[in-house]
């Protein structure tokens, strides 16, 4: 019995320092070739999950909010930030997805949700709330201008205080270097924003 548990315990410890080897590797080069893909889908822990769980959903309602511009706004410029926000939040949400599903997790615990709904504001991470949302529906023009600039600003920095949450307590390398990315498109695009509307 002895034996067996001095021996559980060496290869334990063998194990976890092979672990930290190749998790520092990983960390310290941002990822590299074929052992990312492995390390990635091992090296993730449950921050990483709540991280990719929770902005899914986020970065669903700030395209839903971009699709309502087209119809609802002359400004150029407020145009212009949608436009980019979609096309850089959609892909996001496909990548989020994805490393969810290699890491055995579920995208979402409520499939088809409505994210509008009461509810769905995310414990208060910038989500609008249905009312708010409501609200920016039935607005045009110059209003509808300035309250979608507001909102999507309240929702960014939602969105980096997740992410700057991600960067301080995940493990996995690509979750990380997805949450910068959001920190660093985000912040410059809080800062467009508000020279947009006064």
């Amino acid at each position: 019995m002895r034996k067996f548990l001095v021996g559980a315990s060496a290869a334990a410890a063998l194990a976890l320092i092979a672990g930290c080897g190749s998790s520092n590797a990983t960390d310290s080069s941002g990822g590299s070739t074929g052992a990312t893909s492995s390390a990635a889908q091992a090296g993730h822990n449950a921050d990483d999950i709540t991280f990719a769980q929770g902005m899914i959903p986020h970065h669903a309602q700030a395209v839903e909010m971009a699709k309502l511009v087209p119809s609802r706004s002359t400004d150029k410029k407020v145009l212009d930030l949608a436009s980019r926000i979609q096309q850089a939040q959609d892909p996001e949400i496909k990548q989020l997805t994805d490393m969810l599903t290699t890491w055995g997790s579920a995208p979402s615990s409520m499939p088809g949700m409505d994210h509008s709904m009461p509810g769905m504001d995310m414990g208060g991470v910038g989500m609008m709330t249905a009312d708010e949302m409501r609200q920016l529906t039935q607005a045009k023009g110059a209003e509808f201008d300035r309250m979608w600039t507001q909102m999507m600003i309240k929702h960014h920095e939602g969105a980096i205080d997740m992410a700057k949450t991600e960067l301080a307590k995940g493990s996995s390398a690509e979750a990380k270097a997805l949450a910068q990315k959001i920190v660093d498109a985000q912040q410059a695009e809080i800062t467009e924003m508000r020279g947009v509307v006064k």
